[in-house]
């Protein structure tokens, strides 16, 4: 597994698979201490009519308000937007299968990855680093560190969002993480055998 970590966020015309598009994708590459090796890339893509013609009030007021909606008419094929993302992966990370996809809520954005850039998708490590599932345990463990956590103001664009939750990740990193270099080998193991043997 490589240390890099491959950072997408995806905009949509909705959430439901069978019949929203993918718009807007975005993918920067960091290393491990959350540094962006570069400036990442960014690519609109021209969505089927119909797509846009479905879209929910309030998912067009969000889209309109980014200005992402007036760039569609002028967005690329998904072919060519998933050949873009995966020679901009392939140019830090050239084995598949070695880095991770991280973001906020990835989840929603790997399905539509493994639907419509399934090149992608097959290049990815299987696993994932979810911020959302960082905060999630903190509001409940650290819930004064969730509450004073930086504002996200991504403005539904993909590359401010993932810029945002790499800074995301940075805070929960310094304030919920046990500072370097962490408990010594025997610490840590003494951590795992109480913890295994409190586990029910």
């Amino acid at each position: 597994m490589s240390d890099l970590l491959v950072w997408i966020d995806c905009e949509m015309t909705g959430l439901d698979l069978g019949r929203d598009a993918l718009i807007e994708v975005a993918c920067v590459v960091t290393d491990g201490e959350l540094n962006q090796l570069d400036e990442g890339v960014d690519v609109v893509i021209k969505p089927p009519p119909e797509a846009l013609e479905q879209m929910s009030q309030v998912v067009r007021e969000m889209h309109t308000a980014s200005a992402l909606l007036e760039t569609l008419s002028t967005g690329v094929t998904l072919a060519e937007a998933e050949a873009l993302v995966l020679d901009y992966i392939k140019g830090h990370i050239p084995e598949p299968k070695r880095a991770p996809l991280c973001g906020n809520s990835i989840a929603t954005d790997r399905s539509f990855i493994a639907r419509d850039m399934p090149t992608v998708d097959a290049f990815l490590h299987y696993r994932m680093i979810d911020v959302s599932s960082v905060k999630e345990l903190a509001r409940r463990w650290y819930p004064r560190v969730y509450f004073a956590a930086p504002e996200k103001q991504g403005g539904h664009r993909a590359l401010a969002d993932i810029t945002e939750s790499i800074r995301e990740l940075r805070y929960y990193r310094a304030a919920v993480f046990v500072a370097q270099p962490g408990p010594d080998s025997a610490t840590a193991r003494e951590l795992a055998e109480t913890i295994s043997a409190t586990a029910t």
